[in-house]
């Protein structure tokens, strides 16, 4: 598993639920339930001070768990079926959206044999 910051832009549904995101000069279709959580970040070592009352965003992260994959054709010829995990936060004040980490543990599944 990958962990770093990485901006993303996210298109979610009415709802505010990730649908599609580009990244990395690819666009991606969400293809599973995407996962909402919150976490804990370490804001009194972020920021001078806590104004009163400005708990959301600032306490917590929004972070997304979703499944993707490739929505149009990978110039390198990366498989388009192939299902990436990832987790995004979505900054509550700005509605800006980071890539925080890739799972790659289903990219290293051994494909099936047919019998």
């Amino acid at each position: 598993m990958g962990m770093f910051s990485e901006s993303v832009d996210v298109v979610c549904t009415p709802s505010g639920r990730p649908l599609k995101l580009g990244w990395a000069g690819r666009h991606y279709t969400v293809c599973a339930e995407p996962v909402r959580w919150y976490e804990r970040r370490q804001w009194w070592a972020e920021e001078s001070r806590a104004p009163l009352g400005s708990g959301p965003g600032l306490v917590d992260h929004e972070i997304w768990r979703v499944q993707v994959r490739l929505s149009d054709p990978s110039p390198d010829g990366g498989a388009r079926g192939e299902i990436l995990t990832l987790d995004l936060s979505r900054h509550v004040g700005s509605g800006r959206w980071r890539l925080l980490r890739i799972h790659d543990a289903l990219r290293t599944l051994p494909k099936r044999r047919r019998a």
